[in-house]
């Protein structure tokens, strides 16, 4: 049945990787992080981390999606959310406006 809707869509499927499938998460938990973050919805990134954290069991050696944000850079995060955003044609991959002010200014979301 799958096979029959990726012809009837013309899409060809291809392996993805362990890694992609962790980046397109957690960069997508960082992306939305970071709109949260700007709408004042939370004070700062890391009330967001504490919640990943405590109320969604993310990995404590990680520190939270935010934290793991500036540990990878948040110029790469932008970079592969853009090619994301490339690869699929959906505006949801495109780095909230903060990110993009931070990496301009040369500051983390931590």
């Amino acid at each position: 049945m799958i096979d029959d809707y990726r012809k009837e869509l013309g899409i060809t499927p291809r392996k993805v990787s362990d890694a992609e499938i962790v980046e397109r998460c957690i960069y997508a938990l960082i992306n939305e992080g970071a709109r949260i973050v700007e709408e004042g919805i939370a004070a700062r990134a890391s009330d967001i981390d504490m919640v990943y954290l405590y109320g969604y069991g993310f990995p404590a050696h990680r520190g939270g999606p935010m934290l793991y944000a500036d540990e990878c850079g948040l110029y790469n995060v932008a970079r592969k959310m853009e090619e994301f955003a490339a690869k699929t044609g959906d505006a949801f991959w495109t780095p909230a406006p903060l990110i993009t002010k931070l990496i301009a200014s040369g500051k983390s979301l931590t």
